[in-house]
């Protein structure tokens, strides 16, 4: 297998096989944090996401405690809904119409993951500020990210490696 070893301080992690030639090919158009900051790439699509583990369902609610114009929630919300990190459900208040309330679908609460590593982040370099923190409810301690491979293993940046992967059909096509 071929592999790109730079080590120095400045390298990040190893690239491994066809990805070890980085100047053969562009990740544009395939690359998994693309597709990914597609869907949660902006900032008002982050803060209603951060509204709905808040608890925040209602779009009066989700609007004025994230500070967005009604328009750009509205259609931020309509994103998350058609990505299907979201869904939209109706409620009725006894004597009002019916509204809809937004609540994180089990796509939308696998982002728990990168919410934890952002909120760690921006405490870290915030010059202490102070803020919302999350914590174990069993023992109390601040959660922590962590990268792990597949069999259970802490990996560091340093001993990640990075690899291309062959292309395969979508989800829906799989089943088929």
């Amino acid at each position: 297998m071929e592999r790109a070893d730079l080590h120095d301080e400045d390298t990040v992690f190893t690239r491994t096989g066809d990805f070890a030639d980085r100047d053969a090919f562009t990740a544009a158009g395939w690359c998994a944090m693309e597709r990914s900051l597609e869907v949660v790439g902006t900032r008002s699509a982050m803060m209603l996401i951060r509204e709905a583990f808040y608890g925040g369902r209602r779009f009066d609610d989700l609007v004025r405690r994230t500070g967005l114009a009604e328009t750009v929630a509205s259609k931020r919300l309509r994103q998350l809904v058609a990505d299907g990190l979201m869904a939209r459900r109706p409620y009725r208040v006894p004597g009002a119409r019916t509204r809809h309330e937004y609540v994180l679908t089990e796509r939308g609460r696998s982002l728990f993951p990168l919410f934890v590593a952002l909120m760690n982040w921006g405490r870290a370099t915030d010059g202490g500020r102070g803020g919302v923190e999350l914590a174990h409810a069993g023992c109390g301690e601040v959660l922590l990210p962590a990268v792990r491979c597949a069999a259970g293993h802490d990996v560091s940046i340093e001993e990640t490696e990075a690899r291309l992967t062959p292309s395969r059909p979508p989800a829906d096509e799989q089943t088929q």
